[in-house]
């Protein structure tokens, strides 16, 4: 059937990926007014089939002239090719959101988190940057309280799900297990140790000061998200033995004290948050149950022992969802329904059912 539908003509790059993957699985989902979708990867990954709503869909190269008439791009490729894609994109009309950190630090490119800064989708230049996994579930659940109660610091150690490094982490770990269970060697290619059974606190490459890349992103980001650039971060980052999910045990102190009651309450009045915590029945959020799930969950608020002003909570989101591609189509949609993402004008008719 041929009609004429006034939406967004979508570019997913990095389509065959795992995030690429929940971009078109969440865009089915939560029914994202699209005209027309173009499917994009590298030449390698080119001609590979894929599905959006029942229609199968070629995936092609990514070059620039295929953005001329793309309203909206969603990036899930490494910094590299953001880099050299993300403004040709741009200049030929498409509003970028990218998922890698090639723009995140700009000056100049929004870093947005929906339920927290959305009103800065209305600076892009053509280019809004998704921010980093395990920062986008912290600033979720801090946000509410600090706009109740500045945050003056941030302790938080992560335990970071496989998945965040891709399919082959998860292709590793599997057969890790495997040859484990059977007292065969491991030779290890994603990571530089086993991760079967064990706990890497090394999330990226380790910069002169001793803190990695990942947790340094930690504490840049969410200062440029939240719009304080005054709150001490503290952050380290360990990858886990878990396929989907990244868990975080968050130390916050604030400018006055603050009852655990007062943050249960707070929270769970919160956008985009779900409160689990009843120690007595072991309740907490855990990985494995968050999975695909889109909500961010906190449980175990309690008082920090270490400071008067302080509480300790534990926070897990799924990382391929809210922590990436959710993310990102949500601050498409936020920016629509403010009006600073609009279609092109004078679009034309496309075959799409």
């Amino acid at each position: 059937m041929r009609k004429e539908i006034n939406n967004f003509n979508v570019a997913i790059v990095g389509a065959t990926g795992l995030v690429g993957q929940e971009f078109i699985k969440i865009l089915e989902q939560r029914q994202f007014p699209v005209a027309s979708i173009r499917l994009l990867a590298s030449e390698r990954s080119s001609g590979t089939n894929l599905f959006f709503k029942h229609r199968q869909i070629a995936v092609e190269e990514a070059t620039p002239e295929l953005f001329r008439h793309i309203d909206i791009a969603l990036f899930s490729a490494g910094a590299d090719t953001s880099k050299r894609l993300s403004p040709l994109a741009a200049e030929n009309g498409a509003v970028v959101i990218d998922n890698s950190s090639a723009f995140r630090m700009e000056p100049a490119v929004p870093l947005v988190v929906p339920e927290v800064n959305p009103e800065d989708i209305a600076n892009h230049k053509g280019i809004i940057a998704n921010p980093n996994c395990s920062t986008i579930q912290m600033v979720v659940a801090l946000y509410p309280l600090h706009k109740v109660n500045p945050i003056k610091r941030i302790i938080v150690s992560t335990y970071q799900a496989v998945s965040g490094s891709g399919s082959a982490a998860l292709k590793e770990l599997t057969s890790e297990v495997k040859l484990v269970m059977e007292g065969r060697r491991i030779c290890p290619h994603v990571y530089p140790h086993q991760i079967a059974f064990n706990v890497l606190p090394e999330i990226d490459v380790f910069l002169d000061n001793g803190y990695t890349r990942e947790e340094q992103k930690m504490a840049n980001e969410t200062r440029k998200i939240m719009h304080a650039p005054e709150i001490l971060v503290s952050a380290t980052c360990a990858r886990v033995p878990v396929y989907f999910g990244h868990s975080e045990a968050v130390n916050v102190e604030f400018a006055s004290p603050i009852t655990p009651e007062e943050a249960r309450d707070i929270l769970s009045k919160a956008p985009g948050i779900k409160v689990l915590d009843d120690p007595s029945v072991s309740l907490y959020p855990q990985p494995w149950a968050t999975a695909g799930s889109d909500h961010v969950y906190v449980g175990r608020i309690r008082e920090d022992a270490s400071s008067s002003n302080g509480l300790a909570m534990w926070i897990v989101a799924d990382n391929l969802r809210k922590g990436a591609a959710l993310n990102a189509i949500q601050i498409a949609e936020k920016g629509i329904y403010l009006g600073y993402l609009k279609p092109r004008e004078n679009r034309q008719v496309h075959d799409y059912e």
